[in-house]
């Protein structure tokens, strides 16, 4: 079965994340997301992006990615940062339903998109890299400054702490918050309103928010993958790592 599963409501896309209570970011994960996006040009209004109740996604698959070398965790970073980097560019509407923890990798996804919306539970959501001997990618980490502020995000990227969804709405990471049986067909309802208006108009005003973004990842991600990628190598960190993964 799949990791990423593709379903429609009317004109909207759901990309649901399918790997488990924890939803890890796996090679697989990675490669299934990426095809689902590239699958939905031309064939959807607009894309919501969802995972289970328990964990909208943990982050990245810990056990699985530390057994890789140099190259291939080079590769399967190229293959995360771009799939997140095509979300946040994607030319339609894209909103990400949070019923379940959003951490670290997850976090990002969840960034990725124009909207995110949670429910009212007691869920986490934030980007502990710090806390691993890693720094946050370059990609979230832009695109967290444009979204909560310089301010919020020096505070959420500096101490790797999480903040509730309630926290996370205050801040403005999260847009709205509803209870768990009504999120995911009141995003429905918010993001096909977005899907009607005139698609050229709302492409460019999109395009004028991500443009900056766009082009700085383009430039750097490179270097910013090899200063990640030396990083996730460390003898110190690589004991971090492997202490946190012990709890996957």
């Amino acid at each position: 079965m799949s990791t990423v599963i593709t379903e429609a409501s009317g004109n909207i896309a759901i990309l649901r994340l399918n790997n488990g209570v924890i939803n890890p970011i796996s090679y697989e994960l990675a490669e299934n997301l990426s095809a689902a996006v590239a699958a939905l040009k031309n064939e959807a209004d607009a894309m919501l992006l969802a995972g289970g109740e328990k964990f909208f996604c943990i982050g990245l698959d810990l056990p699985s990615l530390l057994k890789l070398s140099r190259a291939e965790m080079t590769d399967f970073l190229y293959k995360f940062h771009h799939v997140t980097f095509d979300i946040f560019k994607i030319s339609m509407p894209a909103a990400c339903v949070l019923s379940g923890h959003a951490i670290a990798g997850g976090n990002i996804l969840a960034l990725a998109c124009d909207y995110r919306f949670a429910d009212c539970n007691d869920k986490k959501i934030g980007l502990n890299e710090v806390k691993l001997g890693l720094p946050v990618p370059y990609l979230p980490d832009m695109i967290l400054r444009q979204v909560v502020g310089d301010r919020e995000a020096k505070e959420m990227i500096y101490t790797g702490e999480f903040i509730s969804f309630g926290e996370a709405n205050k801040i403005g990471l999260i847009d709205e918050i509803y209870s768990l049986q009504e999120l995911e067909d009141a995003v429905i309802e918010k993001i096909a309103k977005v899907a009607k208006l005139y698609k050229p108009a709302f492409l460019a005003i999109k395009e004028n928010r991500i443009e900056e973004i766009c082009y700085k990842y383009e430039k750097n991600y490179k270097l910013k993958n090899e200063i990640f990628l030396d990083c996730w190598f460390n003898k110190q960190v690589r004991r971090l790592l492997e202490k946190a993964a012990e709890k996957f």
